[in-house]
């Protein structure tokens, strides 16, 4: 069922788009957009790992985030983001952790219209996990302490989104982004959906 949603999400945000964008002219001016965003992790359940995939399932906890866009040509552009866990969560039951996403995409972010936006995007990242423990581990030569050692592995995503304008500004905008992870051992599997809402403002628009 979720994996349908997600679907009928991406089919309904990608057949509006000639319908609506075509009726406007190219953008001559730049935009740039910043948003904070909130949303949810999905991903196969711990009992799904197979191979050499670890009972471990990134699914659920709420996640916070920031993103910004740059579009610079005929509603194309560049997007980058960061996404991470709000609250630790235990892996395998008792050691703390926190899944962190970032990513750098190219977007296209046609108008629908004088009050919406959509947005397509793909791009690469990593997803990089602190795993935390009760002891503070200094650098002798940054003297910065941490109390956590991290796991970072390579990423590809997709996503979509729908701006909606308040203001000539101010946005709301529901997004589902899709990971694709490399070796994602530490997990029950290598891809993994995040959905959600945020709140942004956009210049030059």
């Amino acid at each position: 069922m979720k994996r349908l949603i997600i679907c009928l999400m991406f089919s309904c945000l990608i057949s509006i788009t000639p319908a609506y964008a075509q009726t406007y002219q190219q953008r001559s001016s730049p935009q740039f957009d910043f948003s904070f965003g909130v949303g949810t992790l999905i991903a196969p359940s711990a009992s799904s790992a197979s191979g050499n995939h670890s009972p471990q399932s990134l699914t659920g906890g709420a996640y916070v985030g920031f993103s910004g866009d740059y579009l610079f040509w005929k509603h194309f552009g560049v997007q980058g983001e960061v996404a991470w866990r709000a609250s630790e969560n235990r892996y395998r039951g008792f050691q703390p952790y926190r899944p962190i996403f970032y990513d750098f995409n190219a977007i296209y972010a046609p108008p629908l219209g004088k009050h919406a936006q959509l947005e397509v995007l793909g791009g690469i990242g990593a997803l990089s996990t602190r795993y935390y423990s009760p002891i503070y581990v200094c650098d002798p030569f940054t003297f910065i302490c941490t109390n956590y050692t991290s796991t970072n592995h390579f990423m590809g995503d997709v996503g979509a989104g729908l701006k909606l304008f308040l203001t000539r500004g101010l946005f709301i905008r529901p997004e589902v982004r899709v990971y694709f992870i490399n070796d994602n051992v530490d997990f029950s599997s290598g891809h993994a959906t995040r959905v959600g809402g945020s709140i942004g403002y956009s210049f030059g628009r």
